[in-house]
């Protein structure tokens, strides 16, 4: 065995339970659709030590404009936790979300998000 392969990470499984993450909410304070992208607010870097690690990752991953189901994927935290969580930040003036699509959104603006959802999936 070679004293080299100690220094490879391997991806491990969290030993924090999700539930813990959210106090065992299930449900997000404000309302987010999966395709919704988040936004970091310039002074949240100044509040940046009232958060948790996984908030302030979360936060850091918010400087690109992630959607909520990007977020999940690039935290490695399960979606559910992750709209919770990103609900919490928003509550708390961290973060905002972008408008996405309405009722009356033209296929135009359709369009645009899927290409931009796509793009993100890829990115990942």
């Amino acid at each position: 065995m070679d004293s080299h392969e100690h220094d490879v990470p391997v991806n491990r499984p969290s030993l924090v339970r999700p539930y813990s993450l959210t106090s065992g909410r299930t449900q997000p304070a404000v309302e987010l659709a999966l395709e919704a992208l988040v936004q970091a607010l310039p002074g949240a870097r100044n509040k940046h030590w009232e958060l948790s690690d996984v908030e302030a990752a979360i936060l850091a991953l918010c400087g690109e404009s992630p959607s909520v189901a990007e977020i999940a994927a690039r935290a490695v935290i399960p979606l559910g936790v992750a709209r919770v969580l990103v609900a919490d930040l928003v509550a708390s003036g961290h973060v905002k979300v972008l408008a996405t699509l309405r009722d009356d959104s033209t296929d135009v603006e359709r369009r645009e998000l899927i290409e931009r959802v796509l793009s993100g999936l890829r990115n990942i």
